[in-house]
């Protein structure tokens, strides 16, 4: 995650983290980015079903069609309980639609008692305000309701009419209950001139945060490779969420924004503010190597609706083991497998642009998953990595 708020507009120093020792365990949840420990944020994906059919779905959940063997709810205690002793600061419920479990207010009210953090990823259509109030009740610190557009947009994405009004209504349910609501947008070519729209809509409903993700070639959204933005576009695209965030600081409207899964945006952010403000520039640059880049098998994780346990929620393909028979803090930290070994020291592995970039140690060499998904290579570069040659300082004989 780049938080483009935290560093283009200042909301976050660089003592901050460092006032709480940098210790995942002290530190406020929006700076854990920042630990020192990384210790991992856990998705655990507890379902596959879906009431939606999103055409860019990872997990390629769907309404009715799953037919596999979820993790029961004694199972998904005891996974808590891991998590809990692990020190894991966060558990992010999702799936699929995580509302379809009728025990998530129970496993979320389990987790906040075990001292965890307990968020929710969700298409937001059914927050009811009975639904709303019960979480509000179990202490869900965050609500993150997935929109891809606004009216017809987001429905064309989601597969469904109406699904973009049932959000809306789950939005302001979640927030008249007192729950933090906040939302996720998955940009590409389909979308990308919503984002002034989704801005709109933060002012209009008082919404505190909102994520814009990049485009992951995982699950569905492997189909559309090719309606992934060109790196102009992704620049112009950035350029406007920087410039809308700092108009929105600038009124005194202090919305948390962030990007995610492209590590470029970090120096993107850092070479504008180069250009504006060098000391507080500076300042990014300490925050970015603090966070260090792609998380991925390090300050992420994902368990998924059978218990297998993989480097993020987007590398399904790929299984460490299942906490059926081992823990997951035993799995996460057993580098005998291959692929574990190397993400825990990724910078290491990569190649092509990435192994040369100057900015290494603050992208960690982007999206992994992306690549294979392009190259069949794990660690060759990230192909949406859109800064350019001169930008990353790239010899020309690998350039």
């Amino acid at each position: 995650m780049i938080g483009i708020s935290k560093l283009y507009c200042g909301a976050v120093e660089a003592s901050d983290p460092l006032r709480y020792e940098r210790q995942t365990s002290k530190l406020p949840s929006h700076l854990i980015q920042f630990s020192k420990d990384k210790k991992p944020v856990v998705v655990w994906n507890m379902t596959k079903r879906c009431n939606l059919r999103c055409i860019h779905c990872y997990a390629k959940a769907e309404d009715g069609g799953y037919k596999g063997n979820e993790l029961t709810t004694a199972e998904g205690k005891k996974l808590i309980d891991d998590l809990a002793a692990f020190g894991v600061p966060v558990i992010l419920f999702s799936g699929g639609e995580p509302l379809l479990r009728k025990d998530l207010p129970e496993l979320v009210d389990y987790a906040v008692k075990k001292g965890l953090r307990a968020v929710i990823s969700t298409n937001g259509t059914l927050i009811s305000r009975k639904m709303a109030r019960i979480f509000s009740e179990r202490g869900l610190s965050y609500i993150g309701i997935s929109l891809d557009g606004i009216g017809d947009v987001n429905d064309a994405f989601r597969g469904k009419k109406g699904a973009f009004v049932k959000a809306l209504n789950g939005i302001r349910n979640a927030k008249n209950a007192g729950i933090k609501v906040g939302l996720r947008f998955t940009i590409n070519i389909r979308n990308y001139k919503e984002v002034p729209k989704i801005f709109d809509l933060i002012e209009e409903e008082q919404i505190d945060r909102v994520c814009f993700y990049h485009l992951v070639y995982a699950g569905r959204g492997s189909s559309l490779i090719d309606e992934d933005l060109p790196h102009d576009k992704q620049r112009e695209v950035v350029d406007y969420i920087m410039d809308r965030t700092k108009e929105f600081f600038h009124r005194g409207r202090n919305i948390e924004v962030l990007t995610v899964d492209n590590h470029a945006d970090g120096p993107y952010v850092y070479l504008r503010l180069l250009r504006e403000d060098k000391k507080r520039a500076d300042e990014v640059y300490e925050l970015l190597m603090m966070n260090e880049g792609n998380a991925s098998g390090v300050g992420i994780a994902c368990v998924d609706e059978e218990g297998y346990v993989h480097a993020d929620q987007f590398w399904r393909h790929y299984s460490f083991g299942n906490i059926r028979t081992r823990p997951f803090s035993q799995i996460w930290m057993d580098t005998s497998d291959p692929l574990m070994a190397k993400l825990k020291e990724k910078k290491r592995h990569v190649k092509g642009r990435c192994r040369k970039c100057r900015w290494l140690d603050i992208c960690g060499g982007n999206f992994r998953v992306r690549a294979e998904a392009v190259t069949g290579d794990v660690w060759a570069e990230d192909p949406q990595c859109y800064l350019t040659d001169d930008e990353i300082a790239i010899p020309n004989e690998i350039a």
